[in-house]
């Protein structure tokens, strides 16, 4: 059976007009596995699944609790809860930070709704099995806990960054992978671009790095994602490909692509 990829974000921090963050939908033998849900993720998950209660999600993982990358679980929450409460909850594989986030999202008068939409397992964690997939996972460095992502399923193998720098845990993560998934914010391509009191810039990738990354783990090949709004993807794309050889892609909103 087919694999395919679903790109529902590609913006880091906020998203452009006509774009959304950082999302994606890995189908994979008849098995739906959400990565992140940013700000505006939602409607295009909606679409791909042709349901606006989620029906059809298998697992969802989220990498960290920052918006860009959590924010549409709180509506896919809602969803669930106002038009789909008798659904069995969906596995949710996340640091605790984002249970946190879904919290501070909720009227505390309201109970415990997101325990009953979600069956939360924490992440990082050496393993679970999830469907058709083994889900391995590691620290990743970033402002808050990251968890990088890795999907190992018969003939396919997808690794997923979610925010961070440059780390040697980056090679073990995507070592040999079908798909790597990296960020490349390229967060100062822009001069304009204003320092952030406690910015560090080593807390993300570029392009380069993000290739130098791939090739050093032997990856088949690469998607850029988590642009800073405003770049110039293109460029970010030539300094990729001055380093890696293989083929190359950007994270374009509703792009759906074939894995194998």
């Amino acid at each position: 059976m087919a694999s395919h990829l679903t790109v529902l974000g590609s913006c880091g921090a906020w998203p452009e007009a006509g774009r959304s963050c950082s999302g994606f939908l890995l189908e994979h033998d008849g098995f739906r596995v959400v990565l992140d849900l940013g700000y505006g993720t939602l409607p295009r998950l909606f679409a791909a699944l042709g349901s606006s209660v989620g029906a059809g999600i298998d697992a969802v993982i989220v990498t960290h609790r920052h918006p860009d990358h959590a924010v549409d679980l709180h509506a896919l929450l809602r969803a669930r809860w106002y038009g789909g409460r008798g659904e069995p909850p969906i596995p949710l594989y996340a640091p605790s930070g984002v249970l946190d986030l879904l919290a501070a999202l909720e009227d505390p008068d309201d109970g415990d709704r997101a325990g009953q939409v979600f069956d939360w397992h924490p992440l990082p964690s050496s393993d679970y099995r999830i469907g058709p997939f083994r889900l391995l996972s590691m620290a990743l460095p970033h402002w808050v806990p990251n968890a990088g992502i890795r999907l190992e399923a018969a003939g396919l193998t997808l690794a997923y960054t979610g925010d961070t720098g440059v780390d040697p845990a980056l090679a073990e993560l995507a070592l040999d992978a079908d798909l790597l998934i990296a960020e490349a914010s390229d967060r100062y391509q822009q001069s304009t671009t204003p320092q952030v009191p406690g910015d560090d810039p080593n807390l993300h990738l570029d392009g380069r790095r993000a290739a130098e990354v791939a090739s050093a783990a032997g990856v088949k090949r690469l998607m850029l994602s988590h642009f800073w709004p405003g770049n110039d993807r293109a460029a970010t794309a030539r300094a990729a490909a001055a380093i890696f050889d293989g083929p190359l892609l950007l994270a374009d909103e509703g792009e759906r692509i074939t894995l194998r």
